[in-house]
């Protein structure tokens, strides 16, 4: 019979599980034979993966074993998380499954190369699926490994068993189970490369626990090599490097496929090639440094009324975008994306370009350069809205209002600091004011909008980014989703700095429910002291109600060498003015 098919004792305790024929506990000694894990591990080594999260359970010990070396290199080595830091792939444990995925989802983001997750059967993979939507949302590339029942008791109501990749299918590029051992390496090789390909998201797959903990040979496999997005149509091109040239107020839009292509440089080639002002969206941000005249973002209103002619670049025209309608009547819009489904038709787009980024960008920096007068307009107007934040940036009105945290966090942001937001209405305001010198240094939930990602973000960001400044900025509603998860921040040293703007309500959802009806329920909130709970966990933290205070707490989080909350409590009528409901 083969390994992974022998059939498990009647119930799998482990003392039984390390008797079961089907059972490795060790890598193999004479190189020729692996167990599942080894098999995956080596797969996401040669996609260029160097960490994996989780959370402990039995139906992934395989990953967990090959991760840190094996038994051999764990009892040699006396630093038991040095061992999780330092073996082939660093181990890293989470107090929640969804704290998990997000630090992968981030690491896909932050890196360009899939974030995996291992996760038990079950629970652990229900736990999971907010972080994979959001991945499939932002398309990020990641895979998640699933625990699963043995094959040889399916059916019988084995332990957390349940039929996974069907509740995962329309979230991920693919989803699928692996019943065979001797299929896993070429299984985990399709995962990271269809995950990395275009167009990138995220890839689910579980193997049965009777075959994850098998042997099969070690065979040759070719390094893992994603697709990439193919030469755009050169009559499409035409037509768009028509369109600009022809343009008097044209705009120009970076989404979060600039950043992912790697297509910064075409695109700083054809902004500074054509004098085009710019608006960054999503991680779109940086790649046009803060210091140059030519972003615009502040001015959007102005700019998307105005202009005659948009290029949007690696963004979809959701309604982050209006829908791709710019100005009334809109105006023409040319639509730059890497993937046929990624060109949603609208009444507005005169021509998709779809294929390489950069191939697009490089032939459109050809050209004519843009109209000073319409490029100082939008500087013009975009250093208006600047100025008329100072009075909130520097208020000292009492409660807090949370633009005033703000005004202390920018002076103290180097350019290369990684600031995450995660929360409504207070990130609303970070989304607002804070423009990041270089790419790759942004993380929000993106366009599905979930809660309680960051400090899943924060853990892959201290991870991706060791020595830099790491802020994390949460509402008070999105720190009840994941603060737990602040002992994972200890443990594993990362020293964000936590700011939450505590405004003791859903602030996203209250002043929105009260113009419409009125009147708001379920929308309060205690102000909860979220310092102490960081303290428990072992962090730092404090509590500010002085606006003249937030400067030296911000001071104090920045020295401590540790995860460090301020809890600011902020005047809870002071409400974003935001302009849609994103509906």
């Amino acid at each position: 019979m083969h390994p992974c098919r022998a059939p498990l004792p009647r119930c799998y305790p482990l003392p039984a599980l390390l008797t079961w024929p089907g059972f490795s506990s060790v890598p193999a000694m004479d190189d020729q034979s692996l167990h599942g894990g080894q098999h995956i591990v080596d797969s996401a080594r040669a996609a260029g993966v160097t960490s994996v999260f989780t959370l402990s359970g039995a139906h992934v010990f395989p990953v967990y074993d090959a991760a840190v070396g094996g038994r051999v290199r764990v009892e040699s080595t006396p630093d038991r998380r040095a061992v999780e830091r330092e073996g082939p792939l660093r181990l890293v444990d989470t107090r929640h499954e969804q704290t998990a995925v997000f630090a992968a989802e981030a690491v896909g983001r932050l890196t360009r190369t899939p974030g995996f997750a291992a996760v038990t059967a079950g629970p652990g993979v229900t736990n999971a699926v907010s972080g994979i939507a959001t991945a499939w949302f932002n398309r990020t590339p990641l895979v998640v490994l699933g625990g699963r029942s043995p094959d040889s008791r399916w059916g019988q109501g084995a332990l957390q068993e349940l039929d996974q990749p069907p509740l995962l299918a329309s979230i991920t590029k693919d989803a699928w189970t692996t019943h065979d051992v001797a299929q896993i390496r070429g299984d985990a090789d399709r995962a990271f490369r269809l995950a990395a390909s275009v167009r990138r998201g995220p890839v689910f797959w579980d193997i049965p626990i009777d075959a994850i903990y098998g042997s099969a040979p070690r065979v040759p496999h070719e390094a893992v090599e994603p697709s990439r997005a193919g030469a755009p149509d050169p009559d499409a091109l035409a037509r768009a490097a028509h369109l600009f040239d022809a343009a008097k107020r044209p705009l120009v839009i970076l989404g979060s496929g600039v950043w992912m292509s790697d297509s910064i440089e075409a695109a700083r080639h054809l902004v500074a090639g054509r004098g085009v002002p710019v608006i960054a969206n999503g991680m779109g941000r940086g790649v046009i440094p803060s210091s140059d005249h030519r972003l615009v973002t502040r001015a959007r209103s102005t700019a998307f009324r105005e202009a005659d002619l948009v290029i949007v670049v690696g963004a979809p025209l959701d309604f982050r975008l209006g829908y791709g309608v710019f100005g009334d009547p809109g105006a023409p819009v040319v639509h730059i994306v890497e993937h046929p489904d990624d060109a949603v038709p609208a009444a507005t787009v005169e021509v998709a370009l779809v294929g390489d980024l950069s191939a697009a960008l490089e032939h459109l920096a050809d050209g004519p350069y843009v109209d000073a007068a319409w490029a100082t307009r939008l500087h013009d107007a975009a250093r208006a809205a600047v100025d008329a934040d100072r009075a909130d940036l520097e208020s000292t009105s009492d409660p807090i209002h949370p633009a005033r945290i703000y005004g202390e966090l920018l002076p103290r942001l180097t350019a290369d600091a990684v600031v995450i937001g995660d929360g409504g209405d207070f990130v609303s305001f970070a989304g607002r004011y804070v423009e990041p010198d270089q790419p790759g240094r942004w993380l929000d939930p993106g366009p599905y909008g979930c809660l309680g990602t960051g400090p899943g973000f924060a853990l892959a960001a201290g991870i991706t980014h060791p020595g830099a400044p790491l802020f994390l900025l949460m509402g008070d509603g999105a720190a009840g989703f994941a603060l737990s998860d602040i002992d994972t921040l200890v443990r594993h040293r990362i020293p964000a700095v936590i700011v939450v703007g505590n405004n003791a309500g859903w602030a996203l959802e209250k002043h929105p429910m009260r113009w419409l009806y009125g009147y708001d329920v379920i929308a309060d909130l205690p102000s909860t002291r979220y310092d102490e709970i960081a303290i428990a966990l072992g962090g730092g933290g404090e509590t500010v109600t002085d606006p003249a205070q937030i400067g030296p707490a911000l001071d104090r989080a920045m020295a401590a060498g540790m995860p460090y909350l301020v809890n600011v409590l902020t005047d809870p009528e002071a409400a974003y003015p935001r302009s849609t409901l994103g509906i």
